[in-house]
């Protein structure tokens, strides 16, 4: 499965993406991270789906200096990435 999670809070200059970027490789999870410019943090994530669900959950929380307020979420069609970037 593969999913773009838009993620809106204090999110950036938290380490959010670096955070993510480890918990991705950790959970066998491949695609990118990356700050846009209206303050959110884009997610796409691409694996099976127990761990990109899990990657949300963390998501949903990020590093301990952030505070997410809002996630949306988005389904897409796996591209067969490998690895997982940061942005």
């Amino acid at each position: 499965m593969r999913v773009r999670a838009l993620v809106s809070g204090r999110v950036q200059g938290v380490w959010y993406r670096e955070s993510c970027r480890r918990e991705a490789e950790r959970l066998g999870v491949a695609g990118s991270v990356r700050n846009r410019a209206d303050g959110r943090v884009e997610i796409e994530a691409e694996g099976p789906q127990t761990a990109v669900e899990a990657l949300l959950v963390w998501a949903r929380h990020g590093p301990p200096r952030a505070i997410v307020d809002t996630m949306a979420l988005e389904d897409l069609a796996p591209e067969g990435d490998a690895g997982f970037r940061v942005s």
